[in-house]
């Protein structure tokens, strides 16, 4: 799955997220006003459990040390504006290190999930986020892979970062981090915070596979 057309940025903060980072030390009230929607909510809700994608079951099995269970503390991280910068300068740099490409083009099947050098899918850049903030101290139960349908009616995966601040949304398709409730999409499923290879339902409606809740397997990007 990749984006038709990456949309490349210069390093550093987007004026959302600076807006975000300012409004923080006074509590969360965005100054950004597409942010501070009335009755919108900063955090997903979660309608019981789903089977996860066999994309990352696979990847699970070669990466089994990435799917454990983290034994610290579940509750929601508390970002500091400089952790959110963090989020901002790590989701634009893998952006722009890997170059969009389907599994088909780069490993000769149709589905496959792995850490990209060059090239990837939307999977990829989803572990690779994952795995460097990880290594930058932000705990697994933050940073949750998640799966969605984009403004194309397509399968896409992006990774959910579950805060205190909200639940912001890293997305090879764009650049700037968004909170989850402020990007064109429609949630489906994501892994659990409480066992990553655990996955949860996003939408009440959903009650097929994963192959057919996501599109997995069609012209994802």
């Amino acid at each position: 799955m990749y984006a038709r057309e990456m949309r490349r940025g210069k390093m550093g903060l987007s004026m959302r997220l600076v807006a975000m980072v300012l409004a923080l030390a006074g509590g969360f009230v965005f100054s950004d006003a597409a942010l501070a929607e009335p009755g919108s909510s900063r955090y997903m809700r979660v309608h019981g459990q789903s089977l996860p994608p066999y994309g990352f079951v696979q990847f699970c099995q070669l990466h089994q040390i990435d799917c454990r269970r983290s034994h610290g503390s579940a509750a929601r991280f508390d970002a500091s504006p400089i952790r959110l910068a963090e989020l901002d300068i790590i989701n634009r740099r893998i952006n722009a290190q890997i170059k969009p490409a389907t599994d088909q083009a780069v490993y000769g099947v149709e589905e496959f999930w792995t850490y990209p050098t060059t090239r990837g899918d939307c999977e990829d850049y989803v572990v690779l986020k994952r795995k460097v903030l990880t290594e930058r101290g932000w705990p697994t139960s933050a940073l949750l892979i998640t799966v969605v349908q984009d403004e194309m009616g397509e399968g896409h995966a992006v990774l959910t970062v579950r805060t205190v601040q909200g639940d912001f949304v890293l997305d090879n398709k764009i650049n700037e981090v968004r909170l989850w409730n402020q990007t064109p999409y429609s949630y489906i499923m994501r892994q659990s915070y409480l066992n990553p290879r655990v996955w949860v339902s996003l939408d009440p409606r959903a009650t097929a596979g994963p192959d057919a809740l996501a599109g997995l397997r069609n012209n994802g990007r």
